[in-house]
């Protein structure tokens, strides 16, 4: 017998009372247990109130209390499947601790007098949201529906897209006590058979009582740098992106609970495209790639490259002699660029806690107080507040939030370099970034890939947005077992 495996009794009401004692019956009001006596035969249901279908129950009850005993007659398991409980969704389930864990689920376990198995009917429902448009990942045209936080329909959304007969959904449960439902989604002729084998056990070698943060909880165990910021893996919450790189080989992590979808694996270049730019015509798309990669390098190097000019006029070349401000304040200019870092994030998480409709007086604030007066009062200067604002404003164009904060440690890090070295800070800054990131791998593939190693054509790809007639491989570095499109 498995560890934590308890096989059915012989007798009926022994399995009852284990049943009843496991789920704590008396002790939860939401957690039902049904005495029921059909076909003079005793039986109890378990489910959980608020899970369970109840038209679909009630009818299946009125099917059971027609029946004649001598209607489940020879072998009573094999007419209540086939015939008398006229039901999609129903299996047999010979552990007690596996049926009431699935109970937990939202399943219901309808235990009979005589039969060897409990018998399992997916009838449930959950609490759900409408699906709409994800608002980290908005297009100007294109699908309006978005990931929601039940599972089942997350897999209906993926499938509605990826009618591909090779499509695959694998259930796992993650958690001790938890047992929270993970899909791992992926083209069985197209994904690397051997990566998803990898992901498949490194997902089944996490050992927690449960997965509170859903997905963040899962990237933290499957990440082997914990105080790295940059994501080792993206996430989206549009049906429409997760089936395009389905189609390119990548591997999707769906996880109940959660309206986000992991895409797996992920580099560096993944967490700076967005559908906007695939929604629109080449050209335009090709533009606005240009237009985010130019507002995400200048949100990372322009505040520490205005520092080092404005602290170190000599380095300015003719015609530029105008950058830098002309009167400091009573503030040293790193310490105004530090007070305005972290005013920015105090007023993004300000923005998070307040309500919709006091959003614009906490703006009309932000904009008066710190925009206006502090320049007054000499706190910061005019330019200072100018740089402040365009680094943010690249920051927000980053598609990728998670990639958007490492972005911003990784600014205030090159800030505090050139502050306490100059030239050689703000050199030495920008080039451990770049060692830092070029050493990472993400599923045992280069982060930086193809930049650093550098293939032509995949970076080609990554730096402007080719038609998709002309994309017909699929990135090698994914292995695909199909690279042609």
């Amino acid at each position: 017998m498995k560890e934590n495996e308890q096989k059915l009794f012989d007798s009926y009401q022994e399995n009852v009372d284990y049943i009843t004692d496991r789920l704590a019956v008396d002790k939860s009001f939401d957690i039902i247990k049904l005495d029921l006596e059909y076909a003079e035969t005793k039986m109890a249901m378990f489910m959980i109130d608020g899970f369970a279908k109840d038209d679909i129950m009630h009818l299946l009850m009125k099917f059971l209390a027609k029946l004649e005993p001598e209607q489940l007659e020879p072998d009573p398991l094999t007419k209540l499947l086939k015939t008398n409980i006229p039901y999609i969704e129903i299996d047999t389930q010979d552990d007690l601790n596996q049926a009431s864990d699935a109970v937990l689920a939202g399943t219901t376990a309808l235990v009979v007098d005589g039969v060897d198995k409990i018998i399992m009917i997916d009838a449930r429902t959950y609490p759900v949201r409408s699906s709409e448009e994800p608002d980290l990942e908005r297009v100007v045209r294109g699908s309006r529906d978005g990931y929601v936080e039940t599972i089942v329909f997350n897999t209906a959304l993926t499938r509605r897209r990826v009618r591909d007969r090779s499509l695959r959904m694998e259930y796992l449960q993650i958690g001790r006590r938890s047992k929270t439902d993970i899909c791992v989604c992926y083209l069985e002729d197209i994904a690397d058979v051997d990566r998803v084998d990898v992901l498949k056990k490194d997902l089944q070698e996490i050992d927690t009582d449960g997965l509170p943060m859903a997905e963040k909880t899962i990237e933290e165990y499957m990440s082997s740098r914990f105080w790295n910021p940059f994501p080792a893996i993206r996430y989206t919450e549009r049906p429409d992106t997760a089936a395009a790189h389905l189609y390119e080989g990548h591997i999707l992590i769906i996880i109940d609970g959660s309206p986000s979808v992991m895409i797996t694996p992920a580099t560096y270049w993944h967490h700076m495209q967005h559908a906007e730019e695939y929604r629109q015509k080449p050209m335009v798309g090709a533009y606005l790639r240009m237009v985010r990669f130019i507002a995400v390098l200048l949100s990372i190097i322009i505040l520490p490259l205005y520092y080092l000019f404005a602290s170190t006029p000599d380095l300015l070349p003719g015609g530029l002699e105008y950058i830098g401000p002309t009167d400091v304040g009573n503030v040293p200019l790193i310490v105004q660029f530090l007070i305005a870092e972290l005013g920015l994030d105090m007023l993004r998480m300000a923005a998070i806690h307040t309500p919709t409709s006091l959003a614009t007086a906490l703006g009309l604030v932000a904009a008066i107080m710190i925009g206006q007066v502090s320049v007054e009062v000499g706190w910061f200067t005019n330019e200072v507040i100018l740089y402040i604002a365009v680094a943010a404003i690249g920051s927000y164009a980053t598609p990728s939030y998670e990639m958007s904060m490492a972005n911003r440690l990784t600014r205030i890090f090159l800030l505090l370099t050139t502050a306490a070295f100059g030239v050689i800070g703000y050199m030495l800054g920008i080039t451990i970034w770049i060692l830092y990131v070029t050493k990472m791998r993400t599923f045992h593939i280069p982060y930086f890939w193809p930049f650093i190693p550098f293939s032509y054509k995949a970076f080609r790809d990554i730096l402007v947005r080719i038609p998709i007639p002309l994309k017909n491989r699929r990135p090698t570095f994914l292995n695909p077992q199909d690279p042609d499109r």
